[in-house]
């Protein structure tokens, strides 16, 4: 996960809907099971498919009222602490 990229989405969800993003996750779930897709092709896939969910969490604690720079710090804090254990 890259935080300026979920920061970047984060911003297209704010300026527009979460739903765009929402169907453009299932839309890349879909493309993972084309048969022919090189496993580097199904790494970057799913790279950007974690940055949406993770831009997707952040807006949900944005609506909640956490501060915008706060609901990222405190995702990828969430996420690093998570990969520690």
């Amino acid at each position: 996960m890259k935080l300026p990229v979920i920061k970047h989405l984060t911003d297209f969800i704010e300026q527009n809907d979460v739903d765009f993003v929402l169907e453009t996750i299932e839309t890349l779930e879909t493309l993972t099971e084309v048969s022919s897709l090189k496993d580097e092709e199904l790494n970057v896939i799913g790279e950007l498919i974690s940055n949406m969910y993770g831009a997707v969490e952040v807006n949900k604690l944005i609506k909640e009222g956490t501060p915008k720079k706060e609901a990222l710090n405190s995702f990828m804090k969430r996420v690093l602490g998570s990969i520690d254990k």
